[in-house]
């Protein structure tokens, strides 16, 4: 390829780039980075072209050829490490034809895409299996909570802002205007006129220096600001910006007014607010995925897969350089593991469009388990060309896999059957859990790939299997990310306890238990709450039945109580908190009377259901199912209610 100019990232004595704009020309394959901006870059292309033709004798370029020169072109903006390529929404081809050029050039993991708000670039990235050229670095939710507390400022008066580092723009909003009006006489007057002058002015990046929060607000909220007479004096000025006040919480989304960090819209919004950079290159999570729960925000750790063209499979290039290069941080981003999901579902699925596959490096619990392993959580956008949505599925690793068995000094044969057995353990869990009424997801798949083993036992380097099982992604809140101020509504939290009693009923019974602590899990994430048209709670599905059947010998007497933590813990958001309780507790009480009363009705088709299995009284399935169907046929409903309730009130 021709370049004219410096190669790209070239440096000065000073440091600093040499240019910071290029254009990439693909009907005669050429860059151009001329210090200068692209349409001067286009004139030195073109008169280059002709300079070559004169010196071949040739006439130059006719106006249609310069015209098709300039129509196969791609702006280039260099930040010191990476190519952002500015594709025309219309023209993705040209776009993607660049890339590969480009590629030639420096390492994909260096280009990226601009213009990502627009719905037609985020689409070919994403059926070109691209999400991670998109997506935004995942933080903690520790790390983004602090990243806004950090962001709160005031100017010459209230602590009214959120400060966004890349633009220099305060943002103001609606608690903090409350904030603001707290101020009398000229204090007051003051805060006004510099709301006011902010809104007016830019600041050296050009970007306001004043925004309000959300920047989705009508303009005309705006508008009423810069309309405010400031000389009319403090009582007169309090009036207006009271008007101006309330029509702001008016025009507020419902899920945004309460601005709070245990509010995970508003803490996503406001986060996403804070990071947006002027070269926007990254697309936001309901961008990247249509109705994915606001827990998700940041958490998706989107990575490098394939592309399939014309039914055939591609994957990454950059897996190959991870291999040839050895770079620690492209192997830890070229996981091998979403390449061996990506080629099983190739294998059993032939009109795949495209697939993206993210892991889940955290736990997204709001108290994690001690002990819980990390890195097992792969999360996958699947479209097939003959369905007309794509589908969403969480991949979740069995953690007692032949590997994790071999890391235990056992040889290759023992781990193997172990594994296996492990699996079927599982899968019958879930299966006793479905038999006494567990609201599960209604389809999970099983899978394994081949994987190397990298631990210490003398089978280093050999090939062994690894388990995984997939389900649909469940939409709806996890019970403990719903915004406390939801509960201010009695409907809501009438309907939440209902449900909420009904599945800690059954969680009850199953035993469900953190394996490594033996920690209490109900009400830690895995109970997804949907809600009907009206917003209020139409079912809890548990997601994922991990830990059922830990907890099978104690009576339900000793360890009832920990279910009242579902109640205690928001107490203080709900109108009538007695209300509250009873509604919990009765439905408790009726799903425990009904699953007691269906046992007892049909106990062939409990006390048969495994008994295929070992029986083992060291802790097989069988004898844990035969330990929680005991228990559950000699409790008296009414008296571990009682419990309940009386914890509760506590």
């Amino acid at each position: 390829m021709k370049i004219l100019g410096d190669a790209v990232f070239a440096k000065g004595a000073d440091g600093k780039l040499k240019s910071r704009v290029g254009t990439l020309f693909l009907k005669t394959p050429g860059l151009v980075t001329i210090n200068g901006i692209h349409a001067m870059q286009r004139v030195a292309w073109i008169d280059e072209l002709n300079r070559e033709r004169a010196g071949r004798g040739e006439p130059p370029l006719s106006a249609n050829a310069v015209a098709d020169e300039i129509d196969n072109s791609v702006d280039l903006v260099f930040t010191d490490e990476t190519v952002l390529i500015r594709p025309d929404p219309e023209r993705m081809d040209l776009a993607f034809q660049a890339d590969e050029e480009l590629q030639k050039l420096v390492s994909k993991r260096k280009i990226r895409f601009l213009n990502t708000h627009t719905a037609k670039v985020r689409n070919a990235l994403r059926s070109a299996g691209d999400n991670w050229r998109m997506a935004r670095q995942p933080e903690s939710p520790e790390e983004i909570v602090a990243a806004i507390e950090r962001a709160s400022t005031a100017i010459g008066f209230a602590k009214a802002y959120y400060y966004a580092p890349y633009t220099g723009t305060r943002f103001l909003t609606a608690d903090g205007l409350a904030e603001a009006m707290k101020l009398q006489g000229d204090e007051f007057v003051g805060q006004v006129s510099e709301i006011v002058k902010g809104l007016k002015g830019r600041n050296r990046l050009g970007q306001p220096e004043i925004g309000l929060f959300p920047t989705t607000l009508p303009p005309d909220l705006k508008s009423d600001f810069l309309a405010l007479d400031l000389a009319s004096g403090a009582e007169a000025l309090r009036a207006k910006v009271d008007a101006i006040a309330l029509k702001w919480r008016m025009a507020l989304p419902a899920q945004l007014r309460e601005e709070s960090a245990d509010n995970l819209e508003w803490r996503n919004e406001m986060s996403a607010t804070l990071a947006r950079q002027p070269n926007e290159t990254s697309a936001g999570d309901e961008e990247l995925v249509k109705g994915i729960s606001p827990e998700f925000y940041r958490q998706i750790e989107w990575l490098p897969g394939g592309r399939v063209r014309d039914g055939r499979l591609e994957f990454d290039p950059l897996f190959d350089e991870a291999q040839r290069t050895c770079d620690p941080e492209l192997l830890a981003m070229c996981d091998t593991r979403v390449r061996s999901i990506i080629f099983n579902a190739l294998r059993l699925f032939s009109s795949v469009e495209y697939v993206n596959i993210g892991r889940i490096s955290r736990s997204l619990a709001r108290n994690p388990v001690e002990g819980h392993r990390r890195g097992q959580v792969y999360f996958v956008q699947f479209k097939e060309r003959c369905q007309p949505d794509e589908r969403l599925y969480v991949i979740r690793f069995q953690k007692w896999g032949v590997a994790e068995h071999l890391d235990e000094g056992k040889d290759m044969l023992t781990a193997m059957y172990e594994a296996n057995q492990y699996m079927d353990y599982i899968l019958d869990r879930r299966l006793a859990c479905l038999q006494l009424g567990m609201n599960l997801p209604f389809h999970v798949g099983a899978g394994r790939l081949t994987e190397k083993y990298l631990g210490e036992n003398q089978y280093h380097g050999a090939s062994v299997q690894a388990f995984y099982y997939a389900r649909q992604y469940i939409r709806g809140t996890a019970s403990d990310k719903i915004p406390p101020a939801r509960f201010a509504n009695p409907a809501f939290a009438h309907r939440f306890a209902q449900l909420m009693g009904e599945a800690a009923a059954v969680d009850m019974v199953v035993g469900r238990r953190a394996t490594e602590t033996g920690e209490h899990m109900f009400d830690k994430n895995f109970e997804m709450v949907q809600t009907g048209p009206d917003g209020l709670p139409v079912r809890v599905v548990v997601t994922d039945h991990a830990g059922s059947f830990v907890n099978y010998k104690h009576d339900f007497s000793e360890y009832v109580p920990a279910y009242a933590n579902v109640m205690r813990r928001r107490k203080k958001f709900v109108q009538d908190y007695d209300a509250f309780c009873s509604a919990y507790v009765a439905a408790f009480k009726a799903r425990l009377e009904e699953m007691k009363g269906e046992y007892l009705a049909h106990p062939r088709a409990f006390d048969e259901l495994f008994s295929d299995r070992p029986y083992d009284q060291a802790g097989s399935g069988a004898f844990r199912w035969s330990c929680v169907l005991k228990r559950l046929a000699g409790c008296d409903p009414a008296a571990v209610a009682g419990t309940l309730a009386e914890a509760c009130r506590l």
